[in-house]
C-alpha cells in the first residue's frame, strides 16, 4: 500500500506519495478545499493508483484544519490515520531530519506511515460531531462572558464613561442569553438521540459527575474508539510523567496535560467534589495522602479514577455501583 503523508495548513496541503517497495516518492501541493481534495485524487490516478483504497493517508491533528481532508478521503475509501504531532516530531528527529519545511514534513509523515503503520482513524458519528460543535461554541461564549464580567468589575473600580458601562452590560446580557440558548440546544440534542441520552444518564449515576461534565465525557469517550480506560486517560493528558536520571535529577511527577484543557478543567472540579462524595475516589485520595503524596498528585489520581469509572459505566452500559471495578 502507498503511504501518503499530508502536511496540513489552513489554505493548502503539502503531499508526499511514497512507494515503500522501491522508495520512490512524488510531491504535490493542493488547496485545502473540496476542489483540492478532488484534484489530489485525480493526481493519484495519474500516478497509476486508480483506487484510493490503495493509499494510506497520514495527517497530523492540527486543530480543525485536517478534519475536512480526513473525512473526504475516508468517505472516498482511503485508509486514514490522524497522528499525534509530538510522535511524528520525535520520529523525524530519529531520522536526523533537521530541515523544517512543509515538503519535508510531508515526507516524514509518509515515512512514519510506512514504517510505524499507525492505527486507522474513523470519524465520529454525525450526532457526536454536532455535540462537539455545540460544546465548543458554548465554551467560547462562556469564555467571552467571563472576560466581559472581568471588564465590568474593573469599570466599577475605575470610573468609565456611561457609554462604556452600558456597552459592557448590554454585551453581558447578550452573552448570558446566548449561553442559555446553547445550553438548551445542547441538552435537547442529547435528549433527541437515545444513545447519547443513555450515556449521559449513566455518567450522571457517578457521584460528583454533573450535567456539564457528563456532556463533555460523552463527547470525548464517544469521539474515538478507546480500547481501554488507560487509553482514555492518556488522551486526556491525565497520566503522570516522571523525570529521573541517576542521583542528580529527580523531579516530582506531573500530569502530561496532552489533551484538551477544557475537559481537564471540568474533571478537576468534579474530582474536587468526588474526594468528598464518591466512595471509590475518596478512598483512593485518602490512601495516597497517607502514603505521603502531595495533594495535587492525589487530586490528579482522582481525576484519572473518575475517567476510569466513566469508561467502565459506558463500556458495560450499567449505572455506577459502590462495588464497581473499573474497566482497563
Amino acid at each position: 500500500m502507498y503511504s501518503l503523508g499530508i502536511d496540513v495548513a489552513k489554505n493548502k496541503l503539502d503531499v508526499c506519495l511514497l512507494n515503500p517497495e522501491n522508495d520512490q516518492r512524488r510531491a504535490k501541493t493542493v488547496p485545502n478545499t473540496p476542489e483540492g481534495f478532488a484534484e489530489l485524487q485525480d493526481w493519484l490516478g495519474r500516478q497509476k493508483i486508480p483506487d484510493v483504497s490503495q493509499v494510506h493517508l497520514i495527517l497530523e491533528a492540527t486543530g480543525v484544519y485536517h478534519e475536512a481532508a480526513a473525512l473526504w478521503f475516508f468517505e472516498a475509501g482511503a485508509s486514514v490515520s490522524v497522528v499525534n504531532p509530538a510522535q511524528t516530531k520525535a520520529f523525524g528527529q530519529g531520522l536526523a531530519v533537521r530541515t523544517k519545511t512543509d515538503a519535508r514534513d510531508s515526507h516524514v509523515l509518509a515515512r512514519y506511515g510506512a514504517l510505524v503503520q499507525p492505527a486507522l482513524w474513523h470519524p465520529p458519528t454525525p450526532e457526536i460531531r454536532e455535540l462537539n460543535a455545540l460544546i465548543a461554541r458554548l465554551d467560547a461564549v462562556e469564555a467571552d462572558l467571563r472576560r466581559e464580567q472581568n471588564r465590568q468589575e474593573k469599570a466599577e473600580v475605575i470610573p468609565m464613561p456611561t457609554t462604556v458601562t452600558e456597552s459592557l452590560q448590554q454585551h453581558i446580557d447578550f452573552l448570558k442569553a446566548e449561553a442559555t440558548r446553547l445550553q438548551t440546544a445542547l441538552h435537547d440534542h442529547i435528549d433527541q438521540h437515545p444513545r447519547l441520552r443513555q450515556d449521559r444518564d449513566l455518567l450522571l449515576s457517578i457521584p460528583a459527575v454533573g450535567e456539564k461534565t457528563a456532556q463533555r465525557l460523552v463527547a470525548v469517550l464517544r469521539s474515538r474508539p478507546f480500547q481501554s480506560a488507560d487509553q482514555a486517560t492518556a488522551f486526556l493528558g491525565l497520566v503522570p510523567i516522571e523525570c529521573q536520571s541517576g542521583s542528580s535529577l529527580h523531579r516530582r511527577p506531573r500530569l502530561s496535560k496532552a489533551g484538551a484543557p477544557r475537559i481537564r478543567a471540568a474533571l478537576y472540579m468534579a474530582a474536587v467534589v468526588a474526594i468528598r462524595y464518591n466512595p471509590h475516589i475518596r478512598t483512593l485520595y485518602e490512601r495516597l495522602l497517607a502514603r505521603g503524596k502531595a495533594k495535587m498528585a492525589a487530586l490528579g489520581a482522582a481525576m484519572r479514577k473518575l475517567v476510569q469509572l466513566a469508561f467502565g459505566v459506558l463500556k458495560h452500559q450499567k449505572p455506577y455501583q459502590t462495588d464497581w471495578t473499573p474497566a482497563h
